[in-house]
């Protein structure tokens, strides 16, 4: 799938600092924007690894990035701290906070550990007024519930990354006025229940992403995803909310813009960049 006339979307959440990307990193830059992919957020997960994260960014005029520490690595990273999160994002290429949130899939044994993490990122969004960039799975009930907490104590932004948990919590960060980000999943054929949870949500509350290396769309699933294939993601969810290609990726590029205040196209890159 090539760009040609079509409208412009954003991957709003990719990991090019991981290995299966960051070796052909030029190549994976070069066919996003061919495919009509004019940015990308790429996502620290440890906070030891920001600087890498941060380099990337820097030598990328579309490339923008966020960092937190990830719910699955909570229990084995150092916490993080309000005050180095606000740190971070005097940085002009810096957008959001996270992803953090919770997992009791694999890691429910560190649900506290988690949980604190998590709000402590939640306050790092609030006085920053970055949004929160959350990750859920088999959580739905502490996650709802931490967020809805701390929003009645607080407003911050937020955005469900890569959402494929259930309506109830869909609802409530509808509610609070979160957005939720389709990825790959979404066109997966048998997400038929996911595909109506979104499409029971507000267009003007929807995000596009890829959460590459992983969770590949079809025609590629099971391959290495990467942010050009954000557009797959894009066709099948102008479909679910039965619009043309174009005007669904403007919709959701509108959405990110609203919510990714700082991700313009015009921050600076490194000065050194391309040197």
């Amino acid at each position: 799938m090539t760009a040609g006339n079509r409208a412009e979307i954003v991957d709003s959440h990719c990991h090019l600092d991981f290995p299966e990307l960051i070796s052909d990193l030029p190549g994976v830059i070069a066919r996003a924007q061919a495919a009509g992919v004019t940015r990308m957020v790429t996502i620290c997960t440890r906070l030891r690894q920001e600087p890498q994260v941060r380099a990337i960014a820097e030598a990328h005029a579309a490339v923008f990035y966020a960092a937190g520490t990830h719910p699955m690595s909570a229990a084995e990273e150092p916490m993080a701290t309000v005050e180095a999160l606000v740190a971070l994002a005097a940085h002009p290429k810096f957008v959001g906070i996270g992803e953090t949130g919770l997992d009791y899939h694999y890691t429910a044994e560190s649900a506290s550990v988690q949980q604190e993490s998590l709000r402590i990122h939640i306050e790092a969004a609030r006085q920053t007024g970055l949004p929160l960039i959350i990750h859920a799975r088999a959580a739905d009930e502490d996650m709802a519930r931490i967020l809805t907490e701390e929003h009645r104590a607080g407003a911050y932004d937020c955005v469900m990354h890569c959402f494929s948990s259930g309506a109830e919590l869909a609802q409530a960060a509808l509610d609070l006025g979160f957005y939720l980000s389709m990825s790959g999943i979404t066109a997966f054929p048998r997400s038929h229940e996911l595909r109506a949870i979104f499409a029971a949500a507000p267009p003007d509350r929807i995000l596009l992403e890829t959460d590459a290396p992983y969770l590949a769309p079809p025609p590629h699933r099971g391959k290495r995803n990467e942010p050009a294939f954000t557009a797959f993601t894009a066709r099948a969810g102008a479909e679910v909310f039965n619009m043309d290609y174009d005007s669904f990726a403007r919709l959701t590029s509108t959405n990110f813009d609203r919510l990714f205040r700082k991700a313009t196209l015009g921050a600076p890159a490194h000065p050194l960049a391309g040197q």
